[in-house]
Order: C-alpha cells, then structure tokens, then sequence
C-alpha cells in the first residue's frame, strides 16, 4: 500500500516533469528569439531593397538571407525534437504548425522579392505575419507555464521581444518611406503607433525583468544612437503628406535602427540566459525536495500509521505506538507546507498571468474591429485607444467592455 510520502513524492514527480517540459519551451524560446533577431533585420533590407527598386541593399539583404537560414536550420531542428505532451500543449503546437506553415514559405517570398516582384508593403506584411507568428509560440509558453518566477521572466522576454519587434518594423516602415523619397500620411501614423506601442511593450517589461537587466536596457537605449534617431523620427513623423523626403538618408536610418536593434539583442540574450538558468535552478530545487521526502519514512522504518486531523484541533496526531508523534508530525508539516507552497504559487501565477490576459482581451477587440468595420491594425488601435481617453479609463477595460457589448 502506497504511503503519504508516496504521493507526495508523486506530487513532487509530476511538477519535476513540468519543469523539464518548460525548459524545453524556454530553450525553443531562445531559438526563436535568434531566428527572429535575424529576419527583422532582412525585413528591413528586403525593404530598401524594393523600394528602390533593387539599387540599394542588395549585399545586405543576402548576408540577411545567410544568417537566416542558419538560424531557421537551428529551430527547426529544436521543433523536430519535441514530443506532444498527453493532455496538454495543443495550442502550442498549433502555434508552431503556422509557424512551420510560414517558414515553408520563405524561399517563394524571397523569390519574389529579388525579382522585384512584390511590392515593399507586401514583403514587409508577409515578414511580420511569420514573426508574429514565432512570437505567439512565445506568448502560450507563457500562458502555460506553471511556475510563477519562470512565468514572471517569460512574461517579460515576450513583452521585450514584442517591442523588439515593433522596433524592427518601425525600422522597416521608416525605411521605405525614406527610399521612396515621399512622405506619406498613412505612413506616418504608423510610425507614431508603432513607437507608442513599443513604449507599451518595454513598459511591460521593466514590471516583470529583472531590476539589474532593466537598468542595463535603459542604460543600453541611451547610448544607442537615440539622438540621431529621435531626429530622424521628428522629421519623418512631421514632414508635410507629398513632402520631398532625402532618399540618402535612408543609410542613416538603418544604422540608427540597426544599433537599437542590435542592443536589443544583447538584453534579449541576457534574459533567455537568465531564463534558462532560471529552469535548471527551479528543476534542481525541486530534485532536492524530493529528496527530502525519504528521511521521515526511513526516521522510523515498519512504525506505526498516523492519523491525521486538522492541526487547528491538536497539537499532534493520534497514533498508535511511540514513533508515532514525531514521525506524524513531520508529514504533516510537509502536507501543509506543500499546501501552503501550492496556494502561493496559484496566487503569484494569477498575479502574472494578468498582463497577458489583458493582452488578449485588447487583441480580441482590435481583431473584432477590424472584422467589422475594414480597419487596419494601427487604426483599430488607434480608435480603441481614442475611446479611452474619451472615457478616462484604461485600454483593457474599454477592450473589455467591447467585447461584452458583442456577445
């Protein structure tokens, strides 16, 4: 007959196996921080490199290519090896089925692009629906994860990694405003909900990162050609809808963009190292646990059961023998500190877990707008956004209260 420390060893077992599941996540994680690292940046080329017409870029953009098949080779070897869990991990796996969908479509994408066939806003749309992608594996690995310390620091990798990613298209849309040599209305509004947006994002972040990486990524995006970049931002985001804008400063925007970037990518590995390093400490910690779980049985082997009530109502256990008393209590403690040690854990997941549900709600409604009424991404945003200021409240509740009037 299996004993209390029996299934509190299986207990302990089956959350071991969660960690190990989630370290598996978080290195495809890492993974896919390095593959999208590497196609924002051949978004950005592949950009200049259409809009004008094939003149500019076109070494960058190969180099891009290179780096990106290594990278892709990489992931896709990461995916080949992981297992669908029983009960589990569905929507995760089919977050990563649009993500194998997407790479399958990489070499008719860049086929296209090097014959200039496509136009630039549709390179760039067909690279961010494949980032989006990636990022969204990202988002259910910390959706699902059940450890609150792992969940806090997936919580703030996404969120980095998201305004990562509004940072690289921002990088792209100023691009190829800047090669067409024309400044554009609809443009420049993306640029603005492109560069709020990432504030939103980075926002997020320094709640839930770690205060040493925090202080690194501020001290980082001071010294990253802001300058410039603020001044390139104030001229693309003021010049007159028809205005002449200097196609040569296009070489300037990119590398701007480029070093932001590229500081982005020394934070972001600093917080996958953090991450994994977060999994082996976690997974050991509970190795240790279980590992203490044998020293109340072997205190008095073939002794006599315990019968438990609750700790409120006695001081000890009722037993039958003298080993009784002591070997009781100390199962008991365990009972209730691993209780305790649940409960505490429910409570800080919630905690967590509130940002990313409020980042579903907000998509939901800016998906449902766009449904119903035709608008783009930014618009939907903007409009949702607009009603909240009107109102005095927050985002989330307007998306919220959205969503109700819907049902």
């Amino acid at each position: 007959m299996k004993s209390v420390v029996d299934y509190l060893a299986a207990a302990r077992q089956c959350e071991i196996r969660a960690l190990e599941r989630l370290h598996a996540a978080c290195e495809l994680v890492s993974d896919i921080a390095r593959l999208v690292h590497v196609l924002q940046k051949e978004r950005g080329s592949s950009s200049v490199f259409l809009a004008s017409g094939g003149r500019r870029f076109a070494d960058q953009r190969s180099q891009r290519i290179a780096e990106c098949l290594g990278a892709e080779a990489a992931l896709r070897e990461r995916l080949a090896a992981l297992e669908p869990e029983a009960g589990g991990d569905a929507r995760l796996f089919t977050r990563i089925a649009a993500v194998v969908h997407g790479l399958d479509g990489l070499t008719a994408l860049r086929e296209g692009i090097g014959s200039l066939a496509l136009k630039p806003e549709q390179a760039c749309a067909a690279f961010d629906r494949l980032i989006a992608d990636l990022l969204a594996v990202v988002f259910e690995a910390a959706d699902s994860a059940g450890d609150p310390a792992i969940s806090r620091a997936l919580v703030a990798m996404f969120n980095f990694m998201q305004g990562k990613e509004l940072a690289g298209q921002e990088h792209a849309a100023g691009g190829l405003l800047l090669a067409s040599g024309r400044a554009d209305a609809t443009h420049r509004d993306r640029l603005l909900h492109l560069i709020e947006a990432q504030q939103r994002c980075f926002g997020v972040f320094a709640e839930f990162g770690e205060i040493d990486v925090v202080a690194r990524w501020r001290a980082a995006e001071a010294e990253a050609a802001m300058g410039e970049l603020e001044r390139l931002r104030g001229m693309l985001c003021t010049a007159r809808p028809g205005a002449a804008l200097k196609a040569a400063l296009s070489e300037s925007w990119f590398a701007c963009c480029t070093t932001r970037i590229d500081a982005m990518k020394n934070i972001e590995a600093q917080l996958a190292a953090g991450l994994q390093q977060l999994c082996v400490d976690e997974t050991a910690d509970a190795r240790a646990t279980l590992g203490e779980l044998a020293l109340p049985a072997s205190a008095a082997p073939g002794g006599p059961p315990a019968v438990f009530v609750d700790a409120a109502q006695a001081a000890d256990p009722i037993v039958a023998g003298e080993a009784g008393p002591r070997l009781g209590r100390s199962l008991l403690d365990m009972l209730q500190a691993q209780s305790r040690r649940l409960q505490s854990i429910s409570d800080e997941l919630h905690a967590v877990r509130g940002a990313l549900e409020e980042r579903k709600l907000i998509e939901r409604a800016k998906g449902l707008l766009m449904a119903e009424e035709g608008l783009s991404e930014d618009a939907a945003y903007r409009q949702l956004r607009r009603l909240a200021m009107q109102r005095g409240e927050r985002l989330v509740a307007v998306a919220r209260a959205f969503l109700a009037g819907r049902r």
